[in-house]
């Protein structure tokens, strides 16, 4: 069962639409209606990808990592969504702390209505 806060594996696609390759993704949000939709976005271990401010980074010092089931520190790619039916996820490995992914929603927020 899929919900808000988690880490699952899905094979993210490139924005030039070239296959991509499967990775974390946290979920945001189920999309309403009756399709069975989610909002995810992408996570990736390239730390330098970050943008400060808006997206997010998980280090092993952060007090919720041992809970996402990611390997290596990551940043969490808030401008980098999808929506997907939540059939094609291919798993969870972990979620994240319910006070991180509040502040993932405010600052995809702040983000869409600046």
């Amino acid at each position: 069962m899929l919900r808000e806060g988690q880490i699952v594996l899905f094979e993210f696609p490139n924005a030039d639409q070239r296959r991509g390759k499967l990775r974390p993704a946290l979920i945001i949000k189920p999309c309403p209606g009756q399709y069975g939709d989610w909002l995810i976005c992408m996570i990736s271990s390239q730390l330098h990808q970050q943008l400060p401010g808006i997206d997010e980074v998980l280090t092993n010092a952060s007090s919720d990592f041992s809970q996402t089931g990611l390997k290596l520190s990551s940043v969490i790619r808030i401008t980098r969504l999808a929506v997907v039916k939540g059939d094609i996820i291919k798993g969870s490995i972990g979620s994240i702390s319910s006070d991180r992914h509040k502040l993932i929603c405010t600052r995809l927020s702040e983000w869409l209505s600046a």
